[in-house]
């Protein structure tokens, strides 16, 4: 390594945000529905399931969920599931396990998921694991570690957990493991935390934990602060407000939260909000997104910020959402 080589990083202004704007991010993310013609809102329609999730939990977590139409909600999501029982992204696109996901938390949030066919969403997650306990995201076989997390949360949330072999799902997991303690998304393929969180989400899910090395694992995530308090995804990349998510989520769920700091991190957070419109970009001065959003308020949650709800490290749900469910999670 040259020493001499600068870290990646960006200068936080010395005029941005350093208070939480609450209200105005649930009032952004409320008004944003409202913009269909926007073409913002036109050219992500490949991501709407996801979208609506990230900003219904935005606003649970500022607990303003009833500021949205939940009957007109629930007919969006019910229209995107197909015969199989999967959910599309949107009507009439295919289905796939990351906007199913998104389906059944929308749901979730609503306390409206006894409107699903059960079986039908059951029978089709268990259609897409492999014989070495992968998943693929959808009838046209891309394998990604995000897909075991969503195939394992989604049969969570509906108490099927057991339809799967969560043995072998395991253990395709834990061959993503790498020398580093980190995940990548394939066997071989680099760490990455947005991987990280959704294999040690994984694998609380399952119970099965105890294979990870908290220490040496909690060491690569604390690595990812960079001198701004922000966190990045990977080795030499800018940092993102999303990694705020990503990075503390799995050192919540590893019981190694304590291992960055804290007032930094916040610092970072705050300084990505936007005091005109509301929300939060990646990284100061850029364009807000519901995406940023969230997993800025979810960070700030995890951080201990009062003001926004308790979030599940792992389903990124409010606790009291969740508390409703028999789901099961486990942490170290």
């Amino acid at each position: 390594m040259n020493m001499g080589t600068p870290i990646k990083d960006i200068v936080i202004p010395a005029n941005a945000p350093k208070t939480l704007l609450l209200q105005k991010h649930a009032d952004y993310i409320a008004s944003y529905g409202d913009k269909k013609d926007d073409y913002e809102y036109v050219m992500t329609e490949f991501l709407r399931m996801n979208g609506m999730y990230w900003g219904l939990t935005s606003l649970a977590l500022t607990g303003q969920l009833d500021r949205m139409d939940k009957a007109e909600v629930l007919d969006f999501v019910m229209k995107c599931q197909h015969e199989c029982g999967g959910f599309s992204c949107s009507i009439g696109h295919d289905p796939h396990l990351l906007s199913t996901l998104s389906a059944i938390q929308i749901l979730t949030l609503f306390d409206a998921v006894d409107l699903v066919n059960s079986d039908s969403v059951v029978g089709w997650v268990k259609s897409l694991q492999q014989s070495d306990g992968s998943f693929y995201g959808d009838k046209w076989g891309e394998v990604d570690t995000r897909f075991s997390f969503c195939a394992v949360a989604c049969l969570a949330l509906l108490n099927r957990l057991d339809e799967v072999d969560v043995d072998k799902a395991v253990n395709f997991v834990l061959s993503c493991m790498n020398f580093d303690g980190a995940f990548g998304c394939r066997p071989g393929s680099e760490s990455h935390s947005g991987q990280v969180y959704c294999c040690t989400g994984m694998l609380s899910l399952t119970g099965r934990l105890h294979h990870v090395n908290a220490d040496q694992l909690g060491w690569w995530l604390s690595e990812r602060q960079l001198p701004s308090g922000g966190l990045n995804g990977r080795p030499e990349k800018l940092p993102d407000v999303c990694y705020s998510w990503w990075v503390l989520a799995s050192l919540k769920i590893i019981g190694r939260l304590h291992w960055i700091d804290k007032e930094k991190l916040v610092e970072f957070i705050l300084a990505c909000q936007d005091e005109e419109t509301g929300g939060f970009a990646d990284r100061p001065g850029d364009m807000v997104d519901p995406f940023h959003t969230l997993f800025g308020l979810a960070g700030l949650s995890l951080l201990g910020d009062a003001s926004v709800k308790p979030v599940n490290p792992v389903l990124c749900m409010p606790e009291d959402t969740l508390r409703k469910s028999r789901i099961q999670l486990q942490y170290l």
